[in-house]
């Protein structure tokens, strides 16, 4: 396995880390991540539960799970996973984000292990995970066949990984660029590039090629007249998941 390639890219950290103090403001800059956090764990818990024969009714029903959230920001996901009972580690390559991220934990009476690094760093360490979270990250790295090909390597065989991004088309420059940053100005302008969104065809292509089996793929729809997200089946026009599997 190569352990030199560095798929970070450092102008899309430093978005991020000027952002850094503004995770937990719902009506922040964050806010469309606020906006669809339920839906992303809704989709989460529920492949989780289905993959691991967990019953989703118990109180900690992810207890004895290792859980990876690639690119935690401040804790967004982490923290759901670490009450649900998963031992719960996050990384991310922006260092602003994680004094952030361990405060609210430290508060909100969670042991979340941040680290400062690099999908590709922890697994030239040899760590591995029964599930690997990797969601809004792969549009902002400099190679994502080589990212996702780390990502494979931190999984466990039979292993999980879900992954999230926004789809390249008209509709997703119109909604993630136009809407949400120049318009609705939820986002910093600047924050995405429309030439780095992945199509779904393309992301289930990368992630067979790092050695991936995909499963399941979503879209999340956004309602401007209920001001809600929801997961859809078929429309994977704009924002979207999917589900993998390393081969046991």
């Amino acid at each position: 396995m190569q352990t030199d390639i560095n798929t970070i890219d450092p102008a899309e950290v430093a978005k991020f880390e000027a952002m850094a103090a503004e995770w937990w403001d719902p009506t922040g800059k964050f806010k469309p991540l606020h906006m669809m956090n339920p839906v992303r764990l809704d989709y989460i818990t529920r492949q989780i539960a289905a993959e691991f024969d967990r019953d989703l009714s118990s109180k900690t029903p992810f207890v004895g799970l290792r859980i990876l959230d690639i690119g935690c920001g401040g804790g967004l996901l982490c923290e759901p996973m670490a009450r649900l009972g998963a031992t719960v580690v996050g990384v991310d390559a922006a260092a602003g984000n994680l004094p952030v991220a361990r405060i609210h934990a430290e508060q909100s009476g969670l042991e979340i292990d941040y680290r400062h690094g690099t999908a590709e760093g922890m697994a030239a360490d040899g760590e591995s995970f029964d599930v690997v979270l990797n969601m809004e990250v792969v549009e902002h790295v400099a190679d994502p066949q080589a990212y996702l090909t780390a990502c494979h390597d931190l999984l466990k065989p039979g292993g999980l990984h879900l992954c999230s991004t926004i789809n390249r088309n008209p509709k997703s420059f119109a909604m993630a660029i136009v809407g949400a940053e120049w318009v609705m100005r939820w986002l910093p302008k600047g924050t995405h590039d429309w030439q780095k969104f992945i199509t779904p065809d393309e992301l289930y292509g990368l992630i067979r090629k790092a050695g991936m089996e995909p499963v399941d793929r979503k879209g999340y729809v956004f309602n401007p007249v209920s001001w809600q997200w929801k997961i859809s089946d078929r429309d994977l026009s704009v924002n979207y998941v999917t589900a993998a599997l390393r081969p046991a």
